[in-house]
């Protein structure tokens, strides 16, 4: 009876540390603010053997500005259906003041959209991977944009400091597609309800949300077989 006590003392325990970890992540203060240097040891962190196996979890929590409850998205693969719909009309700019809008898909047959924070460490570690991929995609008209989901407070207005270290990170990772800043409407709402991070979804040359999404980083291998899989449904 005291030995069966003592492993439910250490079950509640584990449990309640893993409770308090995953609720400080969407509240901590961003690791990079103080210090964007910090960028490449976050990237060289998540591409560590720990980090690999607990990306999607609570390491990988959004911040509080958008961090609507959202229950029964994922499934065991770490994906879900994201629906049939349209993103609509939008206007956005990247962190250097480019506007973008809807028609930046026209051009492509599918987009991967990449939504991602300056704090999160599996995020930034795939950066390089997508880059990787869009580069070796590209004569399949394959495009792929972020979204920098930290990067707007509550009231959807931009964060400098946030863009400010979208900036460093873009520029330490070498990356050449854009960093957008969500607009107001969270790209419609699209951005809303976000409880974990890096999330990824794509588009289709008409703005219609195709296929899965997909929680947590993957490599670029990875990547490129699911979106070869989804080429498959937007080309005929």
């Amino acid at each position: 009876m005291r030995k069966r006590m003592k492993k439910l003392q250490a079950l509640l325990l584990s449990g309640l540390c893993c409770l308090l970890l995953f609720s400080g992540c969407g509240t901590e203060e961003n690791p990079l603010s103080s210090n964007p240097d910090a960028v490449e040891d976050m990237q060289s962190a998540s591409e560590s053997p720990e980090a690999s196996t607990s990306q999607g979890d609570a390491d990988n929590s959004t911040s509080s500005n958008a961090a609507d409850a959202q229950t029964g998205q994922e499934d065991a693969a770490g994906s879900s259906n994201a629906g049939a719909g349209s993103l609509g009309e939008f206007s956005v700019e990247d962190i250097n003041g480019e506007a973008y809008t809807q028609e930046m898909f026209a051009d492509y047959d599918l987009t991967l959209v990449n939504i991602f924070t300056t704090w999160c460490g599996p995020c930034i570690g795939e950066i390089p991977e997508l880059q990787e991929l869009r580069d070796e995609m590209a004569g399949q008209k394959v495009n792929v944009v972020g979204f920098v989901l930290d990067s707007i407070d509550e009231s959807g207005s931009p964060i400098q400091e946030t863009v400010d270290i979208a900036k460093v990170l873009a520029e330490r990772t070498g990356v050449s597609y854009p960093f957008l800043i969500p607009d107001a409407g969270c790209l419609n709402g699209r951005l809303t309800g976000i409880n974990a991070v890096p999330e990824t979804f794509f588009v289709d040359k008409e703005g219609n949300i195709v296929g899965e999404t997909y929680t947590g980083s993957r490599s670029k291998e990875e990547w490129k077989e699911i979106v070869e899989a989804e080429l498959k449904g937007v080309v005929q």
